[in-house]
């Protein structure tokens, strides 16, 4: 696809910070059996990352705002537009050696997402979209979500909560209501991974509550351009800013939200 400046400031950026975060996760496979603290290692390549990000997209728009995972935030000179960036989604999987983790980049513009790009450099993949031009998948594949419509062959994806988190009841209530009525349901630990794989049809939903704007910026348009619907979890909820994500192809979607925001019972 023929992307515009602002798309391809955007796919520059997180190639550079693709290379950086890949020289960090080989050494972090070998902090794994080491006494050196692999934690805050991974904390240092996470704001180099976004650091890459910042100076990246800020030298080509200037004027633009920026909102960074690692609490980076800048207002711009144009209130109407707003880079949106993850630069390490996935940080649990990076600290272990797992190769499944990405960079994320939304740009806003009057409070709505209008481009997107999230990178998985570990598997060279780059899923990409900017509003009214199609989901694409590195420089030629056009990427559309699941056409499956029977719920038992369709997979889903979440995130489940670790130890005592606030959405860890609600969560495991919903894996009891959908379990038995798919083919399976998967947790890779990579929210903006998760939505580039419903836009490509390889996961046909996928739902989470507790998300950040950029966890999901970028991966919300990516759905919504390959032909699939994202929605808040409950109505009235604002997607950025309440986390709440329902995301999946049209042809089970409405089946796929009746069983995840079906009320337990009191």
């Amino acid at each position: 696809m023929q992307g515009s400046a602002n798309l391809n400031i955007m796919l520059k950026a997180a190639r550079k910070a693709g290379r950086s975060l890949v020289k960090d996760f080989r050494e972090v496979e070998n902090l794994q059996v080491s006494s050196k603290g692999p934690g805050d290692f991974v904390s240092r390549a996470d704001r180099a990352a976004e650091e890459i990000l910042k100076t990246e997209l800020m030298s080509a728009r200037p004027n633009y705002g920026f909102l960074g995972e690692e609490g980076t935030s800048i207002e711009g000179k144009d209130p109407t537009r707003r880079w949106i960036v993850d630069p390490l989604d996935g940080t649990t999987n990076f600290l272990h050696g797992m190769p499944h983790w990405a960079v994320s980049i939304g740009l806003e513009h009057k409070g709505e997402i209008v481009a997107g790009v999230v990178f998985d450099p570990a598997k060279d993949e780059m899923f990409y979209a900017e509003k009214g031009a199609g989901c694409w998948l590195n420089d030629s594949q056009r990427l559309r979500v699941s056409g499956r419509t029977a719920m038992i062959e369709c997979v889903f994806a979440t995130g489940v909560p670790f130890g005592g988190a606030k959405y860890l009841p609600a969560t495991l209530q919903d894996l009891a209501r959908l379990m038995p009525a798919c083919a399976g349901v998967r947790r890779w630990g990579a929210a903006a991974l998760d939505l580039a794989y419903v836009a490509a049809g390889r996961y046909d939903g996928y739902w989470e509550r507790g998300l950040k704007p950029w966890d999901v910026a970028a991966g919300i348009l990516l759905v919504r351009e390959a032909g699939g619907l994202v929605q808040p979890i409950r109505e009235g909820q604002d997607l950025l800013e309440d986390g709440q994500v329902l995301a999946g192809s049209g042809a089970i979607f409405d089946r796929f939200a009746e069983v995840i925001r079906e009320r337990p019972a009191a």
